[in-house]
C-alpha cells in the first residue's frame, strides 16, 4: 500500500545542516485497494451463480417467500421428470434413499432438507419421498419453487 513522503521543512531555498524537519505526509493511496476490490467483486458476481445445485428440473410457481439461509451447506433431493430421484447431484435408488439421508442425518449439525420435484411429478411420488426423508431423519423440509406464481386473489406473486 502506499508509504508516506517525508517532506522537508524549511525555508526558502537554501538548506542548513541539521535544522530541517521532516514531516511525514498524511495521504494514503487507496487506488490499489479499489483495484482489488473491484477485482474480487467481479469474481464473486461471476462465481455466485454457478454455486447452486445443478440438476435441471421445472419448478411450479408459488407467490410464498423465500426460506431464510442457513450456514451449512444445504441438503438437496430432486426429483426429475421422469422420477428419478437425485441427492444433491448424485442419482439415488428409492429403496436405498432412507439408508443414506439416514447416514447423512448423523454427520450433520440440523435437520433442514429441501426437496425439489419437477411439476409435471405425481404428489404421490413428491409425498412419498417426504415420507422417506422423515424417516431417514429430516424433518425440516422445505419445498422449493419459484416466484412469481399465482395466489389465492387469482393475481401473480410478487
Amino acid at each position: 500500500m502506499g508509504a508516506g513522503v517525508m517532506q522537508k521543512t524549511g525555508g526558502g531555498g537554501r538548506r542548513r545542516r541539521g535544522r530541517g524537519r521532516s514531516r511525514p505526509m498524511a495521504e494514503i493511496n487507496v487506488t490499489p485497494f479499489v483495484d482489488v476490490m473491484l477485482v474480487l467483486l467481479i469474481i464473486f458476481m461471476v462465481a455466485a451463480p454457478l454455486m447452486t445445485v445443478g440438476v435441471p428440473v421445472e419448478l411450479p410457481k408459488t407467490a410464498a417467500k423465500a426460506l431464510p439461509g442457513e450456514t451449512e451447506e444445504p441438503l438437496t433431493v430432486t426429483i426429475t421428470a421422469e422420477g428419478a430421484v437425485m441427492l444433491q447431484k448424485t442419482p439415488v435408488a428409492v429403496g436405498e434413499l432412507i439408508t443414506k439421508l439416514t447416514a447423512i442425518a448423523a454427520e450433520r449439525e440440523g435437520d433442514r432438507v429441501f426437496l425439489r420435484a419437477d411439476g409435471a411429478v405425481p404428489y404421490a411420488q413428491v409425498v412419498e419421498i417426504m415420507g422417506a426423508m422423515n424417516r431417514g431423519g429430516f424433518s425440516n423440509i422445505g419445498l422449493v419453487t419459484e416466484t412469481g406464481g399465482p395466489t389465492l386473489t387469482g393475481d401473480a406473486g410478487n
